[in-house]
């Protein structure tokens, strides 16, 4: 399957192209149920997790909150 580059939290990264943003969650092993998901500097909604595909150069932020005090 051909690659691309895309920026997951700041670093360039090499992904499978057609990945869902649940296929890089997985990837990335990010499991926070409160996980917030950015791709290109907008929220992205649980429901679409599945659908959403990343092109090359997109960037995707993975923000796992803090609910400490």
């Amino acid at each position: 399957m051909k690659e691309i580059q895309i920026t997951v939290n700041g670093m360039t990264e090499s992904v499978p192209s057609e990945s869902s943003i649940r296929d890089l969650m997985e990837r990335f092993q990010e499991r926070d149920p409160h996980l917030i998901v950015e791709h290109n500097g907008g929220f992205v909604f649980v429901q679409e997790y599945e659908d959403r595909i990343v092109s090359p150069g997109d960037w995707i932020e993975f923000i796992n909150p803090d609910f400490g005090g």
